[in-house]
């Protein structure tokens, strides 16, 4: 639950008039303080225990965590709400496929090579897997060993998970890809946790905790932060749908609104482990997309079971406060030219790719006018008073496309029909034409409208 600034006053010193942290008051840093406004560093007087206090009360409800470095580092946890529609999920679960020891050397090869090659472009952005997942299932810790060596060597800084129940594998894998890594180890148990303190305390990287039930699994994580290891991704055991389901849910629920502090921590699930078939196995992926998963692991990558599943990752972690947009500017499909005609619309990105795709594939030359409008979309953006015949006149007037063509033929969304009186007003010597009402009537409209000009 999000602290309130009444309640970190009563901690503050109250230097009276002291004003050293930048406000008048400790009042006004302390309602500054608990709105992310402020840094607890910035008042000179607290105490290491009221500072580690206030640190801690101002934590996020659920810890965030970072599995390996660079450009593909991968950040889950640090969520603030249940449900999307409250604000935003911000850190998208991290998806990766289970390579085990066992396995033959082309497999292993192929699923490696898979997380970093495998990728679909969507609405202009890159999908793909994140993680390569390392399983000790040989039980001998001379074949894992081996196995994250030729991982560490072919993922190229792809985030490593190393599962392993031995703390010793676990240990010789942390050796072979680098603690600088930062790969994620899996898992301390009841059975282990002793000999985990003991030996993994000072291997600074993130570990994962594993538990039959959610009570002793919070008793784990409690110890462990005794010990002094936070950065901590929680499983709860649960290999069945519902279970699993309803587990993450009671997690997040316990984290952001009881406050509990031993379950605010990422998850790490296995529908690999839960299904045999990968069209259920798929099912159960995106069950736990949308339910606050935070890295889901799949036994393979197949583009028809990866797809859907980083789609739907798109649209559920996808802010809702802001529209998906795309740079507003003229962009030439097809190598057009100075006859070559010029359809406008809004820069809603789906609206974008779904007209730019229609241009392209009738392999007629056209310039593509995309008005910015907020990332709204054509009905939206004319309804809100941002796209109409004044608008667009004016963003054409200062596109530069009359330098570009001769044809002066511009085509509008026949949806806009209405705004073409007010654009040739705009717009005098151009011919304002009505276009489909639909970006899938572009393939026979195009050509038409070409033919005969």
């Amino acid at each position: 639950m999000a602290v309130k600034g009444t309640d970190l006053v009563k901690l503050l010193p109250k230097k009276t008039g002291c004003k050293e942290c930048g406000f008048p008051t400790c009042f006004a840093f302390a309602m500054k303080l608990a709105t992310g406004g402020a840094k607890v560093s910035d008042c000179p007087y607290l105490s290491d225990e009221v500072r580690e206090k206030i640190e801690d009360l101002l934590a996020p409800p659920i810890r965030p965590i970072t599995i390996g470095t660079g450009d593909k580092a991968l950040l889950i946890g640090d969520e603030e709400v249940i449900y999307r529609h409250e604000k935003t999920f911000f850190h998208p679960p991290g998806i990766g496929v289970l390579v085990s020891d066992t396995e033959d050397e082309k497999d292993i090869a192929r699923k490696i090579k898979s997380v970093e090659e495998m990728e679909f472009i969507w609405i202009g952005r890159t999908l793909k897997a994140d993680l390569v997942v390392l399983r000790c299932a040989s039980g001998e810790k001379g074949k894992f060993v081996s196995l994250v060596k030729k991982a560490a060597e072919m993922a190229d800084g792809t985030p490593l998970v190393l599962m392993a129940d031995k703390i010793d594998a676990l240990l010789g894998g942390l050796e072979a890809c680098g603690k600088e890594q930062k790969p994620l180890l899996y898992a301390i148990t009841e059975a282990n946790i002793e000999e985990a303190i003991s030996k993994l305390g000072q291997a600074e990287v993130p570990v994962a905790v594993k538990a039959e039930d959610l009570g002793k699994l919070s008793a784990l994580t409690e110890k462990l932060k005794e010990a002094g290891i936070q950065d901590l991704v929680v499983d709860p055991g649960s290999r069945k749908l519902w279970e699993a389901v309803r587990d993450q849910i009671f997690i997040r629920r316990a984290a952001i609104k009881q406050g509990f502090r031993a379950l605010g921590y990422p998850t790490i699930t296995f529908p690999c482990l839960m299904a045999d078939d990968p069209k259920r196995e798929l099912v159960i992926a995106s069950a736990l997309v949308t339910r606050y998963a935070g890295i889901i692991v799949l036994s393979d990558l197949k583009e028809d079971m990866l797809f859907p599943l980083v789609v739907l990752r798109l649209n559920i972690y996808t802010d809702p406060r802001v529209p998906m947009a795309v740079e507003s500017k003229i962009y030439e499909i097809n190598q057009p030219t100075d006859e070559s005609p010029v359809l406008l619309t809004t820069n809603f990105a789906l609206t974008y790719f779904s007209v730019a795709n229609e241009i392209e594939a009738t392999k007629v030359p056209a310039y593509l006018a995309i008005q910015d409008t907020e990332g709204l979309s054509v009905l939206t953006s004319w309804s809100a008073g941002k796209f109409n015949g004044e608008t667009a006149g004016e963003f054409i007037k200062k596109s530069g496309i009359e330098q570009k063509t001769k044809n002066r033929k511009i085509v509008i969304p026949g949806v806009l029909a209405r705004i073409r009186g007010e654009l040739e007003d705009e717009l005098p010597g151009w011919e304002v034409v009505i276009g489909p009402r639909e970006a899938a009537g572009i393939s026979s409209f195009l050509p038409e409208l070409v033919g005969r000009s």
